[in-house]
């Protein structure tokens, strides 16, 4: 795969599984021996982290919606530089919805081989989003 086809799994992540929560795009674009190498907390680092970690944030968050800013690939990497838009409609983390609209930071960096992850590593303002509701 080319590094513009890599981009498009990326963003394809993006928009079908973080913004709509669809798990079954999963079975086409996350590898069995997945790694999230900076999951939060509890989270488990394999594709169940990942469906644990969408679910708490569709839980807690309406609306979202991904403005992916940059993306640089080189080789099997694509870094990705975005802002996710949410309202707090739900309960997250013990905080009750407030109706507030939020954004969150991102910076991600996603290892894939054949068309499907098998690596990522990132930053983000999320708990900080959370922890100010």
């Amino acid at each position: 795969m080319t590094t513009e086809d890599n981009k498009k799994v990326v963003i394809r992540f993006n928009r079908e599984f973080l913004e709509t929560g669809n798990k079954e795009v999963l079975k086409e674009i996350v590898a069995d021996s997945f790694t999230n190498h900076t999951a939060a907390g509890n989270f488990p680092k394999d594709v169940s982290g990942l469906i644990q970690f969408v679910d708490m944030i569709h839980k807690g968050f309406s609306g979202l919606h991904i403005e992916i800013h940059e993306q640089i690939a080189e080789n099997d990497l694509v870094a990705t530089r975005k802002t996710i838009h949410a309202v707090h409609s739900g309960e997250i983390m013990g905080h009750a919805a407030t109706g507030k609209s939020v954004t969150m930071n991102v910076i991600d960096i996603v290892r894939l081989k054949d068309g499907k992850y098998v690596d990522h590593w990132g930053r983000n303002d999320i708990m900080q989003v959370i922890q100010q509701l």
